[in-house]
C-alpha cells in the first residue's frame, strides 16, 4: 500500500499540466508575433493559430490581448490596467516614484528579459517601435494623464516615455554602467523627479 502511494505521489510531481503548456505556448507566439506584426496586427486568432491551440485560450489565461501583451513583452506581473491602477494608488506627488519602481521592480528579476529583446528588434522590425509607442502611450501614460486631467496630455506622455524606455534600454540593453549595478532607490531618486514633473508640472515654453 506505502509503495502505491508513493508511486502516485512521483507521478503528480513529475507530470506537467497540460494547461500550463498551453499558456507557456501563448507567450511565446505572441513574443513572435508581437515584433512580426506589432500590437494590433497580432491578433488573438494569429496568436492562438501560432500557438497550436484554440483562440478562446488567450482570454481563459490572460484575459485578453492586453494583459497577454503586458506580460509576454515587458513581463508585468499583472495587466496594464491594473498597472495604471497600482501607479494612481497613492498620493499624486509620488506618481513618478510609483511607475519607476513598478517597472524597475520587474525587470531587475529578468535583467530585462523581454523588454530588453524587444528593444534590440526594433532596428531589425519596423513593428517594434509602433508595439512600445502603443503600450507606453497609449495604454499606460494616456490613461494615467486621463486621470490627472492636466494640460498638452500627448506631449507629456511622450515625454513619460522617454523616461522609463531610456532608462530601460540603458540599463538592461547598453548597460552603461554605473546605471546597470545602481540600487533601485538610487535610479528612483534621480528620475522620478523629472517624471514627476513631466505629469503634472510646467511644461510650457519660458516666455522669450
Amino acid at each position: 500500500m506505502t509503495g502505491a502511494v508513493e508511486q502516485g505521489d512521483r507521478k503528480r510531481r513529475g507530470r506537467r499540466a497540460a494547461g500550463q503548456d498551453t499558456r507557456a505556448a501563448l507567450l511565446t507566439a505572441a513574443r513572435a508575433l508581437f515584433v512580426e506584426r506589432g500590437y494590433e496586427g497580432a491578433t488573438v486568432r494569429a496568436i492562438a493559430a501560432r500557438a497550436g491551440v484554440d483562440a478562446a485560450m488567450v482570454n481563459h489565461w490572460f484575459g485578453g490581448k492586453e494583459a497577454l501583451f503586458g506580460e509576454a513583452v515587458l513581463q508585468l506581473p499583472v495587466d496594464p490596467a491594473a498597472v495604471v491602477e497600482r501607479v494612481l494608488d497613492g498620493p499624486p506627488e509620488r506618481i513618478g516614484e510609483r511607475i519607476v519602481r513598478t517597472f524597475l521592480g520587474v525587470w531587475d528579476d529578468s535583467g530585462g528579459g523581454a523588454f530588453a529583446a524587444l528593444v534590440r528588434s526594433v532596428t531589425a522590425h519596423d513593428e517594434v517601435a509602433r508595439v512600445l509607442q502603443e503600450f507606453f502611450l497609449h495604454t499606460l501614460f494616456a490613461r494615467v494623464l486621463a486621470s490627472l486631467d492636466v494640460d498638452q496630455a500627448d506631449l507629456r506622455a511622450t515625454l513619460c516615455a522617454t523616461q522609463v524606455v531610456g532608462v530601460g534600454m540603458v540599463r538592461y540593453v547598453l548597460r552603461f554602467e554605473p546605471l546597470v549595478s545602481a540600487e533601485v532607490d538610487t535610479v528612483v531618486a534621480a528620475v522620478a523627479p523629472t517624471l514627476q514633473r513631466y505629469l503634472l508640472g510646467d511644461i510650457s515654453a519660458e516666455p522669450g
